[in-house]
């Protein structure tokens, strides 16, 4: 808008540059989730938790939003699948910070469910993708144990590239060496993609297995790294990740504002329909939070559900498709920004909440050791 106001009009450069920040960007998002898990036999079971949470949200809120867009917009099945993934997938990099302030075991289920909602939501955004566009059936039982094969053998080369990756971090003396790892990765997530394989499982299964190199790694493989020596490269390695991220993140969210342009947002639709799709979202993370902790009372857990990165990226995929004409559906990207800035509202005012219901008995607590001490 300021930009507009000063006479600058043009950015079809900048928006050229919207997807390949948003890829980058996506490799550095699962790559920083995957190095920031923890894998040991004691947190099994909030690892499996966090997977069910992000499995079983991410399909309810998939099939409930494509029977909304049916029935509000009359879409067609195939479209509302497609327009539904990238709304429901979490953003873990919004997330997990946002979870600092939790309890340890929320927010360790925090950074797991977001994470692994980034992984399967992509996983089942591309599937879909490759189905309609060979004119296959969205679900069929040759198409389901394809995927498994390619995922099993994709965990195997991972584990491999993994190896490779390590002894090669832990071989290189000079300086600049993280930034080679990272271009590698990058090298492996394009060659994935053309052979249309679900290459940020590769990334997801790195970042998991240099982080966690003394449980998961094989013993064979093990007694040729230096694991000890290397976890100083290591943290290293994750804070120049955190960072990358930050900086890609930022500018393609800066990026991406230049294309907003506020005066699409004068009709009172887009919010209507991005209110709506909140909304259920919402109801539908309340109901299963509820069944699976016996409990009906909201918690914090409940708004820590935003969209960002992930979903407008998968956006800007949708309109490359050449079987959907993305101008006759009326979801787009004025809806995205409304339920992005919307679920970060509530991800604020929840926050909010929590800390101050903590601060009570903090202050209770004060006043009757005050009273005590009198």
């Amino acid at each position: 808008m300021l930009a507009d106001a000063y006479g600058y009009r043009d950015f079809k450069m900048i928006e050229g540059m919207i997807p390949v920040l948003g890829t980058v960007g996506l490799i550095l998002i699962v790559l920083e989730g995957a190095l920031e898990l923890e894998v040991s036999k004691e947190k099994l079971p909030i690892i499996l938790k966090g997977f069910l949470a992000a499995l079983i949200i991410l399909l309810l809120n998939i099939v409930c939003l494509s029977f909304l867009l049916q029935w509000m917009l009359s879409m067609g099945l195939n479209e509302s699948v497609i327009y539904a993934i990238p709304l429901s997938i979490i953003s873990s990099a919004v997330a997990i910070p946002s979870a600092a302030n939790l309890l340890k075991q929320d927010k360790e289920f925090v950074v797991y469910e977001s994470t692994f909602s980034d992984i399967l939501g992509i996983m089942m955004f591309n599937y879909v993708i490759r189905q309609l566009s060979g004119h296959q059936p969205l679900i069929s039982t040759t198409s389901l144990i394809n995927l498994i094969l390619q995922i099993i053998g994709v965990v195997v080369v991972s584990i491999l590239i993994t190896y490779l990756l390590y002894r090669l971090l832990q071989s290189i003396t000079h300086n600049v060496k993280f930034f080679l790892i990272l271009s590698l990765l990058i090298l492996v997530y394009a060659i994935g993609k053309y052979f249309h394989l679900p290459a940020l499982v590769t990334i997801f299964i790195f970042g998991v297995f240099l982080s966690n190199a003394k449980v998961l790694l094989p013993n064979f493989m093990r007694q040729y790294l230096q694991i000890d020596q290397t976890e100083k490269s290591l943290h290293d390695f994750h804070i120049l990740t955190a960072e990358s991220t930050f900086i890609v993140r930022t500018f393609f969210f800066l990026f991406f504002g230049f294309s907003v342009v506020i005066s699409d947002f004068i009709t009172v639709e887009p919010f209507i329909y991005g209110l709506s799709i909140l909304a259920t979202m919402l109801l539908i993370r309340y109901l299963y939070l509820s069944v699976s902790n016996l409990s009906f009372k909201p918690i914090g857990l409940l708004y820590l559900s935003p969209r960002g990165l992930i979903s407008i990226l998968l956006f800007l995929q949708i309109k490359e498709l050449n079987f959907i004409n993305y101008r006759s559906i009326a979801i787009d990207e004025r809806v995205l920004l409304i339920v992005i800035l919307s679920s970060m509202i509530v991800l604020i005012f929840g926050t909010m909440k929590k800390t101050k219901v903590k601060e009570v008995p903090i202050a209770n607590e004060l006043d009757s050791v005050n009273a005590e001490e009198a």
